[in-house]
């Protein structure tokens, strides 16, 4: 999910503001350095215990020095900026930006400051930074930002403000250098991910997954019946001539769809483990499709609360996960209930032939689970169902903690009735015909992968 950097064009200079426009009286303002106002305040504080005219007179003089100093100062429009930024961050992890400021050679070296205005979000090490620019050179100055939480950033306004030769006086002026930053979700249970369909390569070596015996529906040969097999399988005319049960083998079917459904309604608002309900399922979906993909499957995503709000048509891809989460990093868990009937709707329409339909919702909630019932025989009577949902960890420590006192006796309470009300539920979605894991964050991930792959060595997906 990474991207080559995006820069601003430059380092250029700033256009020079219009005049008497607020950037050009801001420009020409000057600003007293600490310098300044300490020795400003020192002559006023003598003035009693001097000579009636020299207090006033050094104060001036020191007033005199600023404006001087301001007018002796480069133009702070003239001060060339460029910044470097990825186009691409995931969440959680540190990314590089990069200044370069450039004086020109016209002027001796010069002390300036600039401040990015960036999101505080984005996780900025340090908003203000000190660079002292030489004739004739460049400056770089690099910072990390490490940001928490998704979504689309725009980086604008940079500020640069430069010092004047006597040190009394600073100019400052604002540009506009517009660059955008993306946020990805962030994706943990990615390298277990990997380590689970490497385990699967090397336990079916020799023998392609997509060539894979189980119950597809491409015949492939004739062999003896073994404990576990289908009986469904078993050539009846094949047995009767050979006088022992012999099954037939069937082809695993590559390019199969696999679609996850993701749920974003009210439910998906909650906090587990310290991190969004929602992008547990998100991490949960991209470890999924990153299995599709290295399998050969067609993987698919559609999100959905009151509507459907993002989708990323199956497809055979290399970048399909990165195109998942680049739809997904906007994404923010809508305060309603989700309409799992009109999703359904949809997503059945779309998918004509028998596919691997994954629901990422939460089981929690009765009102939520009850329009998921009503809504699965949707899909349930032509597709491959799983149901997936993030249990939060915390509520099973306080059910299996032995109660000391009245409140935790009412806490361990509520919690067993939670987790009652989750397995209720999940009974009630097996009844339909699907599939369900109920499990903590990373852990649904990866029970989700093992499924997908158990399915694909069975021809069921």
């Amino acid at each position: 999910m990474s991207a080559a950097p995006a820069a601003s064009d430059g380092p250029q200079p700033a256009d020079r503001p219009a005049r008497f426009s607020r950037g050009w009286w801001t420009m020409l303002t000057p600003r007293p350095t600490a310098v300044a106002v300490v020795a400003f305040a020192v002559c006023m504080i003598a003035t009693p215990f001097v000579t009636r005219p020299v207090g006033p007179a050094l104060a001036a003089a020191v007033v005199a020095g600023v404006l001087l100093d301001a007018a002796l100062t480069l133009a702070p429009w003239r001060v060339a900026v460029r910044r470097e930024s990825p186009a691409v961050v995931v969440l959680g992890r540190s990314a590089q930006l990069r200044w370069t400021l450039d004086a020109g050679a016209r002027h001796g070296q010069v002390r300036s400051w600039f401040e990015d205005a960036l999101a505080p979000s984005l996780g900025v090490g340090r908003r203000r930074h000190a660079v002292r620019l030489r004739p004739g050179a460049t400056s770089e100055v690099l910072d990390e930002i490490t940001p928490w939480r998704r979504g689309t950033f725009q980086l604008g306004e940079i500020a640069v403000r430069v010092a004047g030769p006597l040190g009394l006086a600073t100019r400052q002026h604002t540009r506009v250098i517009t660059d955008t930053l993306e946020v990805h979700p962030a994706f943990p249970s990615r390298d277990r991910t990997l380590l689970r369909l490497e385990r699967e390569r090397l336990l079916t070596a020799g023998a392609h997954l997509s060539r894979a015996i189980g119950g597809g529906t491409d015949f492939d040969h004739i062999s003896e019946y073994r404990p576990g097999d289908d009986v469904r399988r078993v050539d009846w005319a094949a047995t009767a001539r050979r006088g022992h049960p012999v099954v037939r083998r069937y082809r695993v079917e590559r390019d199969r769809t696999v679609l996850v459904l993701l749920e974003h309604g009210r439910a998906s608002a909650t906090v587990v483990d310290g991190v969004p309900r929602l992008d547990h399922g998100m991490d949960a979906a991209m470890a999924l499709l990153t299995a599709a993909t290295e399998v050969g499957d067609r993987g698919g995503l559609m999100a959905y609360a009151g509507s459907v709000t993002a989708t990323v048509a199956p497809a055979r891809r290399g970048d399909q996960v990165a195109r998942a989460a680049r739809s997904l990093h906007t994404l923010e868990p809508q305060l309603v209930e989700a309409d799992h009937r009109r999703a359904f709707a949809t997503a059945a329409a779309q998918q004509r032939r028998r596919a691997l339909l994954v629901i990422i919702t939460d089981l929690g909630a009765a009102a939520a689970v009850d329009g998921l019932t009503a809504a699965l025989p949707v899909l349930t009577s032509r597709h491959e169902v799983v149901v997936a949902s993030v249990r939060d960890p915390a509520v099973e420590q306080v059910a299996d903690h032995s109660p000391d006192d009245a409140l935790a006796a009412h806490q361990a309470a509520g919690a067993a009735r939670v987790l009652e009300r989750r397995r209720t539920a999940a009974a009630r979605v097996s009844a339909l015909g699907a599939r369900v894991i109920d499990a903590p964050p990373l852990v649904v991930a990866e029970q989700l992968v093992d499924l997908y792959l158990d399915l694909k060595g069975r021809g069921r997906a």
